[in-house]
């Protein structure tokens, strides 16, 4: 009811407009447009008082809306309608619960599997299971990807070697030297008689050409974009993106991590140069959550169920289970009851005894994520945040140095990457629990995205992430409050005005 309000309140504006402008009205134009600009806006702000929204939201919505009424309506409409969001994937949540519950099983229960668990870590996994629907496995391999090549090379072999069917699905793709690459694997593939599904974000893959597009869909692969749109202005699932980078290859291999399908992630960008990334390779147990979480997707999207044995039987064979550590593949998303990435997050900050160890290339927390920090850090635990030190979102950028004073006061170490663009998503805590996926350290990802990350404990893979998050410091330069803060005052204007919009980033 309140979206079709909004849509005849906009009708109404367009109406007036192309009416009025072919006469010599312009008075009464100015008028009548003045009016119904008005009147949306204060309806808007009905509406999102109403929405029981956070209060910080609420204002900064309120804000953009009384200071910039058409600017601000238009805003609101492209990114700001919140309201539905549980109906419109109200079905989806409730499938998707009842498959994992079916096919994963009701693991809340299993003490012989926390056993293994630190006393003090065992809640977060639990508070995994509860809300990810989702087991802990001991009988998964993982093996830390570093930087484009690694990951690539790695990714590239697995396609190669597909013999049943490959999975794929991803943020970005790009039509591109890599783009090109992967297109003539899997184009092979198909006449090999693979069966190939490709799911991608029809925003954050909008330059994505046609003839790439088409040419992947004639030769027999299922290239799906994930909601489409066709009228930005009227799709009320435009804010709310999927954001997943998942490979899987004959149920038996699986990928995650922070890569996208393009050149710069190679390191091949002019302007960024170096680009500093981490993946994850996924083999074993566990790679069954990851094809679940890709099968309801696809399901959602096409209608297709594939709930079959052939993709639900990850292979067990030569993994050494005694050097497993424990890994969790969870999906966060706005067709979750709760926000179950941002939890989580929260769970690991707040469990921490020793070491929080964050790198995020978009670091906007919200308000419990930034109390838990600065708690942390008053209490003495070892808290550091890398971040970069070249923007490739201003505004996002600035936003977040304008946390950076609050955080230095109370304790927290934060270090700029100064070698090119770090776009690691890592979260470490007490070297022996880690996050690798999706998923930043934003409101976006907490909030609107649909992510993933795996949940690493004890892993070999956990030790090369600490490892490697020490040597990422090495190439990086340590903030110091003195100095930080006799930066121009135009920056901390820029900064202060960029947190506001924080809660719509």
């Amino acid at each position: 009811m309140k979206n079709r309000l909004q849509l005849i309140v906009f009708l109404l504006v367009l109406t007036a407009f192309f009416y009025f402008t072919n006469g010599h009205w312009t008075g009464k134009v100015v008028g009548i447009l003045s009016i119904l600009v008005t009147i949306s806006v204060i309806f808007i702000g009905i509406v999102i008082s109403l929405e029981n929204r956070h209060p910080t939201q609420t204002l900064t919505w309120l804000v953009v809306l009384g200071s910039f009424p058409v600017f601000g309506f238009i805003f609101y409409l492209l990114f700001g309608r919140n309201v539905r969001k549980r109906r419109l994937f109200e079905k989806k949540a409730k499938l998707d619960e009842q498959v994992m519950l079916k096919l994963e099983g009701d693991y809340r229960i299993i003490d012989e599997h926390f056993e293994k668990i630190g006393d003090h870590q065992r809640q977060m996994f639990k508070l995994a299971q509860r809300l990810g629907k989702t087991p802990v496995s001991f009988s998964t391999e993982t093996h830390a990807l570093t930087n484009g090549k690694e990951t690539f090379d790695e990714i590239l072999s697995a396609l190669e070697h597909a013999q049943h069917h490959i999975h794929m699905e991803y943020y970005i793709v790009r039509h591109d030297e890599l783009g090109t690459k992967i297109k003539n694997i899997l184009l092979r593939k198909v006449k090999e008689g693979v069966y190939v599904r490709f799911l991608y974000d029809a925003v954050g893959s909008f330059q994505l050409s046609g003839h790439y597009i088409n040419e992947l869909k004639n030769a027999g692969v299922e290239m799906v974009p994930f909601l489409p749109v066709r009228v930005p202005f009227l799709n009320n699932k435009i804010n709310f993106r999927n954001h997943r980078k998942i490979v899987v290859i004959d149920g038996t291999v699986g990928f995650v991590g922070g890569l996208n399908i393009g050149d710069e992630y190679l390191g091949h960008s002019r302007h960024f140069g170096f680009w500093r990334d981490t993946h994850l390779k996924v083999r074993g147990e566990a790679v069954r959550s990851l094809q679940l979480i890709f099968l309801q997707d696809w399901y959602y999207m096409t209608g297709q169920t594939l709930l079959t044995q052939i993709y639900l039987s990850p292979d067990l064979m030569n993994i050494d289970i005694d050097s497993c550590g424990g890994v969790q593949l969870v999906a966060g998303g706005p067709d979750r009851e709760w926000e179950v990435i941002k939890q989580l997050f929260f769970s690991m900050i707040t469990s921490a005894r020793e070491s929080i160890w964050i790198a995020s290339p978009y670091f906007i927390p919200d308000e419990d994520i930034f109390s838990a920090l600065k708690v942390a850090a008053l209490s003495g635990v070892d808290v550091r945040l890398l971040v970069p030190q070249k923007p490739d979102k201003k505004i996002v950028f600035y936003a977040s140095r304008s946390y950076f004073p609050e955080l230095m006061k109370a304790g927290v170490k934060i270090y700029e990457y100064k070698k090119g663009f770090m776009h690691s998503k890592i979260v470490i805590v007490d070297k022996e629990l880690a996050s690798i996926g999706t998923a930043n350290m934003d409101m976006r990802s907490f909030h609107l995205n649909f992510e993933v990350n795996a949940f690493l404990y004890r892993t070999n893979s956990t030790q090369k992430l600490v490892y490697e998050f020490l040597q990422d410091l090495e190439e990086s330069k340590t903030l110091n409050l003195d100095d930080f803060e006799k930066r121009a005052i135009w920056y901390r204007l820029f900064e202060s005005t960029s947190r506001l919009l924080s809660p719509l980033l």
